[in-house]
């Protein structure tokens, strides 16, 4: 720990371009985001140098109950007296009861719980149940879909994330249709040949489209009329970020599996869970050692998310993610309003939001203003016309008042410098 007190940014940027990801690090710094983060705390971290910067990021909403929540770290420190990992191979206390709750808080049309260290594996699990229990290889997901970056999870999204690996996929296994498109889901469906439809209920790295009235619901008639599973990728859109404790509970969707992760370890301890039908989840009565997983449902990983799912469940929560989603609105159509020729959308459930900019790029150029003016927020990689805007489940009505006022002062920036 001393000697990671010592270090200079410079020494961070220098080290992480010559021994960790040089492509990555020379991005940034080609973006102007100079950033190496040091202190963090609720929703601010500051830079190595001492900026200090809001997070409306949230690394994918990991940190939906902020940077180092007290509750959380309280929690596992208390845990760390009597747990550790454990052992994958048995039945634990805490594993037990994880999944106990997990079966009353998710849709009724699921069962079982697998354990997942991340939420890529926890989508490669999905697919690996769905075509047991289909004894069908063929997936279909969405363009322009993001689901992680694992075996088969890479296969799921677009093709920037797979074809470096050469893991594109068969196209005739892989099957990728416009998302709102009902008549190309169903003739991709219609063959009766496919395991499952696997959907971000709101697409992120796409740049959070929202779901047409009745898409999603039809999507899951379509899957039951032909014989296919329908996956809810609720990594992003779970954990009450839509003002309801998952996304598709709003659709009226009750889905054959879903999968949680990112804010389900509560920024402190990676876990990630499959939740499966009785149908998904009858290979574990044929034989449940198909699947293993060492560092799946680590016991102590067990014991934060369910103090996560506590946290994101309590009444109060609930009630101020429904007014930081209504007070936050207010105040960007109002930015929208004053600045109507480059800011021209605003995507949003709850607080899963995206800004959409008339430029081609031009979250790229909020983005950097936002970031010189002390807030943290990322373009969306496959549409960097639209700002990814991710406030926290529990913001108070000062820090969306200091939010604002630097979002205005950096849009009309960003505008300025693309007009």
């Amino acid at each position: 720990m001393d000697k990671l007190r010592t270090n200079s940014k410079d020494t961070v940027i220098e080290q992480s371009i010559k021994w960790w990801n040089p492509g990555k690090t020379n991005q940034w710094q080609k973006d102007g985001i100079d950033l190496v983060i040091g202190k963090r705390e609720g929703y601010y971290f500051y830079d190595m140098s001492g900026k200090k910067l809001m997070d409306v990021h949230l690394n994918g909403g990991t940190y939906n109950l902020g940077h180092r929540n007290p509750e959380i770290i309280s929690t596992l420190k208390r845990a760390l007296d009597e747990f550790d990992i454990g052992n994958h191979h048995f039945p634990s206390i805490t594993r037990a009861q994880l999944a106990e709750e997990l079966s009353i808080c998710t849709p009724s049309s699921l069962t079982y719980s697998i354990f997942s260290s991340g939420g890529s594996e926890a989508i490669d699990v999905a697919i690996k149940c769905a075509r047991y229990a289909t004894k069908r290889k063929k997936i279909v997901s969405i363009q322009y879909g993001y689901h992680g970056h694992t075996g088969l999870a890479v296969s799921l999204g677009n093709e920037r994330y797979s074809r470096p690996f050469l893991s594109e996929g068969d196209p005739r296994e892989f099957i990728h249709v416009p998302f709102n498109d009902l008549a190309a889901m169903e003739k991709a469906l219609s063959a009766e040949d496919v395991a499952c439809v696997v959907i971000e209920t709101i697409p992120a790295t796409y740049g959070f489209p929202l779901p047409e009235k009745g898409y999603l619901s039809s999507v899951k008639k379509m899957c039951k009329l032909y014989g296919s599973l329908y996956i809810a990728d609720e990594v992003q859109t779970g954990l009450m970020r839509t003002g309801n404790l998952w996304g598709i509970e709003h659709f009226g969707v009750e889905p054959d599996i879903l999968v949680t992760s990112k804010g389900f370890g509560g920024g402190i301890y990676p876990i990630a869970a499959t939740i499966v039908s009785q149908k998904a989840g009858q290979w574990m009565n044929e034989d449940g050692f198909a699947h293993i997983s060492t560092f799946g449902g680590s016991e102590l990983g067990c014991i934060v998310a369910m103090k996560v799912l506590e946290i994101s469940q309590r009444k109060e929560v609930r009630q101020n993610v429904d007014f930081v989603a209504r007070y936050l609105r207010t105040g960007l159509e109002t930015i929208k309003k004053n600045n109507p020729e480059f800011f021209t959308g605003i995507r949003q459930l709850g607080v899963v939001m995206g800004l959409e900019f008339s430029h081609p790029e031009g979250a790229k150029y909020v983005m950097r203003c936002l970031y010189k003016n002390g807030v943290w927020a990322i373009y969306s990689m496959l549409d960097p016309k639209v700002l990814q805007f991710k406030p926290g489940l529990l913001c108070d009505q000062k820090y969306c008042d200091e939010l604002l006022s630097r979002c205005e002062l950096s849009i009309k920036q960003a505008a300025e410098m693309v007009y």
